[in-house]
């Protein structure tokens, strides 16, 4: 093997930092894979990366420690039967991380209330009590308040430069920023300010109903699930009234909306070019995307499957990436404890 030039040495320590996280919530979808997970996956090529599971943002919803324990082993296996290379990559449990948590709590005080009441999923609740009559934080735990200030903290803590979000997650991302911003106003340039990261043509992936694909709406389609599930999930995508005969609109389709993510360039063009000219029924659409998607994640199930039988492997490789993490966690944790006068 032929040692690298110079060069090639000063051009990777030129690589910025990318990191990216999601929350252990729930069986991946779709809509993570495509909206999260793929452009996470191949930010590798053009940046040094973190992955993390965020157990802790976790927390704010699921109160059911065998659900938390499933879904992180979940997302884990999920990252590793994707593509994900463990000796590329840092990857790890957030709540491996102390730091994080120490980082949070000195971030929360360069952290406007105002910022907080307009966090996205902060006003979203209470909007949803105030339209029920109820008292306006009925229900609302402090960490869901304080969400974004521990988002902040898992960013800024690994100097990320950027970090890929949908739509949703941009304004805490311009949050991080100001956190950012607002302690290096007192102590001058310690702080990563970090960008985000959109790509506009998966920024929102349509569930089964034609709404944003979530698990809180009960319209996903699993990324693993077994060939007959998958049909199944994949049948039950809604369509309107049109007879096979007649010509639709590909744009306005549910079906075409996932399948143009998955498909060639040359199948969009042959599958647009069905929904136009008519002659094709919803159940034969439905069909020849169930096929696609079998097809792409029939190798990425078995490895997962693999996984979810051989947990240890999957302890071992986030415990490999948390000493990893641990190493730059230290450094700027050290370095915010200097300039606070603590350490």
């Amino acid at each position: 093997m032929t040692a690298p030039t110079q060069e090639m040495k000063q051009t990777q320590k030129k690589k910025k930092i990318a990191l990216s996280g999601i929350k252990p919530t729930g069986t991946p979808h779709v809509g993570n894979y495509l909206g999260m997970i793929k452009p996470a996956l191949e930010l590798v090529k053009d940046y040094q990366t973190l992955y993390f599971i965020a157990d802790y943002h976790g927390l704010t919803t699921i109160r059911d420690k065998r659900e938390m324990k499933q879904h992180t082993y979940e997302v884990a296996a999920t990252f590793l039967a994707l593509g994900l290379n463990p000796d590329e990559v840092i990857f790890y449990r957030q709540s491996d991380i102390p730091e994080v948590f120490e980082l949070t709590w000195v971030l929360s005080c360069f952290t406007g209330k105002g910022w907080l009441n307009r966090a996205h999923a902060y006003k979203g609740a209470v909007d949803a009590n105030t339209a029920a009559g109820h008292d306006t934080d009925d229900g609302i735990n402090a960490g869901l308040f304080n969400y974004p200030v521990l988002m902040a903290a898992d960013i800024i803590l690994f100097n990320a430069d950027v970090v890929p979000v949908g739509q949703d997650q941009r304004q805490h991302l311009e949050m991080t920023r100001d956190i950012a911003n607002a302690f290096n106003y007192v102590y001058g340039d310690t702080l990563v300010p970090p960008e985000a990261l959109i790509r506009e043509e998966v920024a929102i992936i349509t569930g089964l109903d034609g709404r944003k694909m979530s698990k809180s709406y009960g319209n996903t389609i699993e990324l693993f699930a077994a060939s007959k599930q998958l049909r199944k999930q994949v049948m039950r995508i809604v369509t309107d009234s049109r007879t096979p005969e007649e010509p639709k609109n590909p744009d306005e389709n549910n079906i075409f909306n996932i399948y143009k993510h998955f498909a060639t360039p040359a199948m969009i063009a042959e599958n647009r070019k069905k929904y136009t000219e008519g002659g094709v029924g919803y159940g034969d659409l439905k069909q020849e995307l169930f096929e696609l998607l079998d097809e792409t994640f029939t190798e990425p199930r078995e490895r997962y499957n693999e996984l979810m039988a051989n947990r240890k492997e999957i302890d071992a490789i986030l415990n490999q990436g948390a000493e990893k993490a641990h190493r730059i966690a230290r450094k700027t944790l050290s370095k915010v404890r200097r300039r606070i006068g603590i350490d």
